[in-house]
Parts: C-alpha cells; sequence; structure tokens
C-alpha cells in the first residue's frame, strides 16, 4: 500500500473542512456585496458561522466603500491554510508559502462557481416552482439577478423563454477558462 493510502483521506478532509469554510466566508461577503436580506434564514446562518473569526479580524483589515474586506481577506488565509495543510500532508516538497499565492486563482473559481450554481440551482427551482417563499431561493435571486439583469437587456424574455441564465454561465465559464490559467501560471500554481 503506498503513501497515498492514508494522505487521500487526509487531504478530502481537509479539502471538506477547509473548502467549506472558505465558500461560507465568501458567501458572506458576496451576499453583503449585492445587499442580500441578512434577516434570512440562510444568512443568519452564514453571518453565525462566520462572525467568531471575523470580529477580531476585522479590527486589523477595514472595510472599503461599504466593502467587507476582513470577509475576502478571511476567505483568502483559509484557503491558503488548506492548501498549505495539503501540501504538508502530501509531501509535495513545496513551501508552505506558496499556498498563499496558489490559493488566489483558487478563490477566484470558486467566487465564479459560486455564481455557476447558484444560477443552475435557480433555473431547476424555477421549472419545478416552489409554490411559496423559500429562503434559499431568495438569497440565490440577490446573488444572480445583479448578473441577469444586464443579459435580459441584452437578450429579453422571448415567447415565455428567459434565456438570460443560459447566456450569463456561459459567459461565466469563458470567464473562468480566460482568468484562471494565467492568473494559475502567474503564481506558479500546480493546479492548472
Amino acid at each position: 500500500m503506498g503513501n497515498n493510502y492514508f494522505s487521500d483521506p487526509v487531504v478530502f478532509l481537509i479539502q471538506v473542512i477547509f473548502g467549506t469554510y472558505a465558500l461560507v466566508v465568501l458567501l458572506r461577503f458576496l451576499l453583503q456585496l449585492f445587499h442580500a436580506d441578512f434577516h434570512n434564514p440562510v444568512s443568519q446562518f452564514v453571518v453565525k458561522v462566520t462572525s467568531p473569526v471575523l470580529k477580531p479580524l476585522r479590527r486589523i483589515v477595514p472595510g472599503i466603500g461599504g466593502m467587507d474586506i476582513a470577509s475576502l481577506v478571511l476567505a483568502w488565509l483559509v484557503k491558503s491554510l488548506e492548501l498549505g495543510l495539503i501540501l504538508v500532508v502530501t509531501g509535495t516538497g513545496a513551501h508552505f508559502i506558496s499556498a498563499f499565492f496558489w490559493s488566489l486563482p483558487e478563490l477566484l473559481g470558486l467566487a465564479i462557481n459560486v455564481f455557476l450554481i447558484a444560477i443552475l440551482i435557480q433555473v431547476i427551482l424555477s421549472w419545478v416552482g416552489t409554490g411559496g417563499y423559500n429562503p434559499a431561493a431568495s438569497l440565490l435571486y440577490s446573488l444572480t439577478e445583479p448578473l441577469l439583469r444586464p443579459a435580459r437587456r441584452i437578450v429579453p424574455v422571448i415567447g415565455g423563454l428567459d434565456i438570460s441564465p443560459m447566456l450569463v454561465m456561459i459567459g461565466l465559464v469563458l470567464l473562468k477558462m480566460l482568468l484562471l490559467p494565467p492568473l494559475q501560471m502567474l503564481v506558479g500554481s500546480p493546479f492548472l
């Protein structure tokens, strides 16, 4: 049995724990950026999970222009810690400090994936019809509407069919394909 027998499960746990927390912190930044309803139960969960770490960090990292920069810094630090721990567990020989640079494109990719998945879920919910107020659907709308609204101006609803989600998703995938590889090469990321 190779070295991967023990390291793979540990890497998986690191990715689940730190990756999920980085996602929740990034969601907090995005929900605040797009003025989502913070009385929403899902928003309250995000706030309660992230506040213990963000409150002390905000003393060091102030907001800029109404943006919660501390949330972005925390997401970056958590993603960096995740990648650094993976380096240690896998014994790749790379410097732990490299994780701080490698985490930048990873965080950007995560943000783009948040929008892709949010739009996809919103489209699916529109097909099945929830039949009432859904707190998660409300937050999805808050996240996606700033992207979908301009797309609807370009391609209006045709015969009751709104293809703006498809247009935005294509744009997001193209953005990911065009931005991430050069950024990954710039920081010397092994995740190409």
